[in-house]
């Protein structure tokens, strides 16, 4: 089952390349057309094609590699139908009137979505979005190195230095602030420049003492591999990574977490409207996210398939249900510019001995 699993990830993605240069080609026929643009390596292609298939229309899917890429394409003149943004971007995107409003009555899955994540912050009526994915940020560490009772240090274990070395960070600007502000009892949406710059100087002090590795996707093959001792990981990942060594745990600390939501909006300038909520609606039924959240490996909103996912495929793995109301856990807000700069040239200085 280990290898199929594996295998099936790999499969996955192979398909996904063959399958992108099958719909980029031949978009001229009369078939109704939907562009949608998700996150890389954030969907079983084949649901793509069957849902081509069952409305007897045309995908265009493409690809960004982070919310900023893909504002910076839409607010350039490029069209979708369909976008696949997180939490605090979406916030961004309705206050800057990019979306329009879901029709729920267009979607008759709608009551498969676990309530429980739904009306987050960013859009409390869930008036422009439809739940994706869902997780948290936490520590990913292996049980034959990292002592259990050096838990109790919560984000601080990042700063042991009894690991010194044997740590990867992620290479993200809010995340890896969001941390240190969570050591630290603030708010990872403070905009207070002076718990801004106490959580840089937790940073500072991390990046002296600990050498960490600062690490994107690649993180994965390495914690699957035991290269090092932790790892901070969405829970996604984390469910995937434990599934492939189970030498490795994953825990959120008791100081607080984000608490993450992707979600499927639709444009101001989608021209199939229907088509759009057909689309939604699809990824909605809960074979469909089933078959979506094994491919991925991140939580589904939809019950039925992630009570499955949870209890077949991912038994025993709690990364895969992560928690989603710790006291002191938040979801990330939209940014002013000013503060979203300010950050951005302090992790700049964090990243520069690197």
């Amino acid at each position: 089952m280990r290898k199929n699993k594996l295998m099936k990830k790999v499969v996955s993605l192979i398909a996904g390349a063959t399958l992108m240069a099958t719909m980029l080609t031949g978009c001229g026929s009369d078939k109704p057309t939907l562009k949608v643009y998700n996150c890389g390596e954030y969907i079983d292609p084949s649901l793509l094609t069957a849902f081509e298939k069952e409305y007897g229309c045309k995908v265009i899917y493409e690809t960004f590699d982070s919310n900023e890429s893909m504002y910076t394409k839409i607010q350039s003149g490029e069209t979708y139908d369909i976008l696949i943004p997180s939490d605090y971007m979406i916030e961004r995107l309705i206050k800057e009137d990019y979306l329009q409003p879901v029709d729920w009555e267009l979607l008759s899955n709608a009551d498969q979505l676990d309530e429980q994540i739904m009306g987050r912050e960013f859009d409390p009526d869930n008036t422009y979005s439809v739940p994706y994915f869902y997780g948290t940020v936490g520590i990913l560490y292996d049980t034959t190195v990292v002592d259990e009772a050096d838990l109790e240090d919560g984000w601080e274990l990042l700063r042991n230095e009894k690991y010194a070395g044997d740590i990867y960070m992620y290479d993200s600007e809010r995340d890896s602030f969001m941390i240190a502000l969570k050591a630290l009892g603030y708010s990872m949406n403070t905009s207070d420049t002076a718990e801004i710059d106490a959580a840089y100087e937790w940073l500072i002090e991390q990046r002296d003492t600990m050498d960490p590795v600062y690490a994107g996707d690649d993180v994965i093959d390495n914690m699957i591999s035991g290269n090092k001792a932790m790892a901070v990981v969405y829970s996604g990942d984390g469910a995937y990574i434990m599934y492939e060594n189970e030498d490795l745990a994953f825990f959120e600390p008791e100081e607080g977490t984000n608490i993450w939501q992707d979600a499927m909006v639709i444009t101001k300038d989608c021209t199939e409207v229907e088509l759009a909520h057909a689309y939604i609606d699809f990824m909605l039924d809960p074979d469909n996210a089933y078959d979506n959240t094994i491919a991925v490996g991140y939580t589904s909103p939809v019950a039925a398939a992630r009570d499955k996912a949870a209890a077949e495929d991912f038994a025993g793995i709690d990364a895969y249900l992560p928690k989603l109301e710790g006291e002191n856990d938040e979801v990330f807000r939209y940014q002013e510019q000013e503060i979203k700069e300010y950050f951005s040239e302090l992790w700049t200085k964090v990243k520069a001995a690197n």
